[in-house]
């Protein structure tokens, strides 16, 4: 697992900054953030919908685990990660996910896309766990087309649409953390972290 970090508060404009508040511009305590799940789920179940959206991501890992997809990490994004709420008087509608994975032994692209192909499914993905999923296979020789999906990522998940430079998260892809992060959000009930 990777050494995670906190999250910083919430900009002024209602967005993570893209660098934590008093480091220079080329530290390393900038996006993608890598925090725990748990803190993942402590820090954005401050409401029904957030904490809809939250079981919608965890089930989501949960499918990604029954296939044997254990290793990587997840670039976290979208108005879930903002503070939409004050910004533009709505709820989140979901969460933005670009699972970097790296296939289980003895399985491709191919062997997993047939054992489960709706999990590979966009629209199935946004309508069953509010997820709006992409995916990265970690491990491979990187190749030109590769680089172009993480920079588009990278530079659009980096910004609002109105040019705003914001910041976003990453979450290890490993299991161990889930159960603890669900009993949290069971618990939560609505509380409210900020």
């Amino acid at each position: 697992m990777t050494t995670t970090g906190s999250l910083p508060a919430w900009s002024s404009a209602g967005v993570l900054p893209p660098v934590k508040p008093g480091m220079s511009g080329s530290s390393p305590e900038r996006s993608p953030y890598q925090i725990d799940l748990i803190s993942l789920v402590d820090r954005f179940a401050t409401s029904p919908d957030r904490m809809q959206i939250l079981e919608g991501f965890l089930k989501f890992r949960e499918e990604l685990h029954a296939l044997g997809i254990n290793s990587g990490f997840q670039w976290l994004d979208g108005s879930f990660l903002e503070n939409i709420e004050t910004l533009e008087n709505r709820p989140p509608g979901d969460m933005d996910v670009v699972t970097f994975l790296y296939l289980p032994a003895g399985e491709d692209q191919r062997s997993m896309a047939q054992k489960s192909p709706r999990l590979f499914d966009q629209s199935y993905l946004k309508s069953t766990f509010a997820v709006d999923g992409y995916f990265s296979v970690l491990g491979q020789p990187l190749n030109a087309g590769q680089v172009k999906c993480i920079s588009y990522w990278y530079s659009m998940w980096s910004h609002r649409r109105n040019g705003l430079w914001k910041g976003f998260v990453q979450v290890d892809l490993d299991a161990s953390q889930d159960a603890d992060a669900r009993a949290i959000l069971n618990l939560s009930g609505g509380a409210h972290h900020e």
